[in-house]
């Protein structure tokens, strides 16, 4: 994979997520390995009007209204051939435009703002013939192919099924697969989203999920005090607890009707599961939201890890980050089967109900010791990283604009 990794290049990246956000951004973490080998600049979400007034305290908002003002300076490098731009620009807020004509009048104007910024940055940098990266940005990111001076090739990376989402779903059902036609590759986190994306785009590949697990690498702690004293067999869930996410009914059947397993939830509730029944259940014990230094011993303190996830547009494609910090422990997983989890089949059970639940959590529980299956289960998931998914990226975006290469050679 070395040879195919995208080199010597100058790269654009824009999407959805801020550099501020730094644990779990996939878009900030790929800007990171890319810059290893190419110069990059990943430029902030700009403000919306909106976001300004309402959330004006807000850190993140004052950065970027400080870099508006001119305080601070919009163009700062945070590491070598690494370089972040807070756009010196305010956006219309326009999601709630119901005619689509007038909304894509008025995201054009944006997109214009926006890339008047970049433009203005490249030159500053001496950029050459930029490639562009597009993090899941169908909206801020529609016109930029076309707008951007001398962008030679755009890559459209899918790391979330949004459209499926209200906010996005009004217009980002027709812009997305119209974004995905015009570029030169799309990227997805997800067999299911690399399917989907294909639909629109055939140079759509599964470029897979680059995972920071060395916070798991440490030797886990006893016991946590608050399940120190449970008799009998630990099964647990380490995460927040969404409904939209997971699926409480099946958690709740299963916990009925094997009353003799513990079931150990960590991490923050939404109302829904504040008030469901696993609450009046003896054998289901919540512990609350633990720090992140905490999560390890948990996991190792549980005899089996699931992930009872709920089946729905927003979840059936997403890539399941958590099966790879349960197996980097090398603990037995079971989990509900979607596409997305195809590629765990070797390592993980499977099922789709409760009866399925019941049946293939029993069947580890019963795993006889074996130091062997426990590596293979950790070396999979530490498999998993961003240096192997942008890698794979770039090899499957130079095997699409090489026969293009090809093409113009021989003219």
């Amino acid at each position: 994979m070395e040879s195919k990794m995208i080199r010597n290049r100058d790269i654009i990246v824009t999407g959805l997520q801020p550099w501020d956000i730094e644990i779990g951004s996939n878009c900030r973490n790929i800007a990171m390995e890319l810059s290893r080998h190419n110069r990059v600049l990943y430029v902030n979400r700009a403000l919306d009007r909106i976001s300004a007034l309402r959330q004006r305290q807000d850190a993140k908002t004052q950065t970027r209204l400080n870099s508006l003002k001119g305080i601070t300076n919009d163009l700062q490098q945070v590491a070598d051939n690494l370089w972040t731009l807070d756009p010196r620009t305010m956006l219309e807020s326009i999601n709630w435009m119901p005619v689509a004509s007038i909304f894509d009048r008025l995201n054009l104007i944006n997109n214009k703002r926006l890339a008047k910024q970049i433009n203005q940055a490249v030159q500053r940098l001496e950029f050459n013939t930029p490639l562009l990266f597009i993090d899941n940005d169908f909206f801020r990111g529609y016109y930029l192919p076309e707008l951007l001076k001398g962008v030679s090739q755009t890559i459209y990376y899918i790391r979330d099924n949004l459209t499926c989402l209200p906010y996005f779903k009004k217009h980002g059902q027709r812009l997305e697969p119209q974004l995905m036609q015009r570029v030169s590759m799309v990227a997805a986190n997800s067999a299911w989203l690399a399917n989907y994306a294909a639909k629109h785009n055939p140079s759509s590949f599964d470029i897979g999920q680059g995972c920071d697990l060395s916070w798991l690498r440490v030797p886990p702690a006893a016991r946590p005090m608050d399940i120190a004293q449970l008799e009998g067999p630990v099964i647990g869930y380490v995460g927040a607890l969404l409904s939209a996410r997971l699926d409480i009914a099946l958690l709740e059947e299963i916990a009925t009707r094997k009353p003799e397993w513990n079931f150990v939830l960590v991490g923050p509730e939404d109302d829904n599961f504040k008030n469901s029944r696993l609450h009046q259940l003896p054998n289901v014990l919540f512990t609350g939201n633990k720090p992140f230094d905490a999560l390890p011993a948990y996991i190792n303190s549980f005899d089996v890890c699931i992930n009872p996830q709920s089946i729905n547009p927003m979840t059936i494609g997403n890539y399941p980050r958590k099966i790879d910090e349960y197996l980097a422990l090398g603990k037995p997983v079971v989990a509900t089967a979607t596409a997305a989890m195809e590629m765990f089949a070797p390592y993980v059970y499977l099922c789709g109900d409760a009866a399925g639940y019941i049946h293939r959590i029993a069947t580890a529980l019963q795993e006889p010791l074996d130091r062997d299956r426990e590596e293979r289960r950790k070396a999979f998931a530490l498999s998993h990283t961003w240096e192997n998914s942008v890698a794979e990226m770039g090899r499957q975006f130079e095997n699409v604009i090489q026969p293009k290469k090809a093409t113009y050679a021989g003219k």
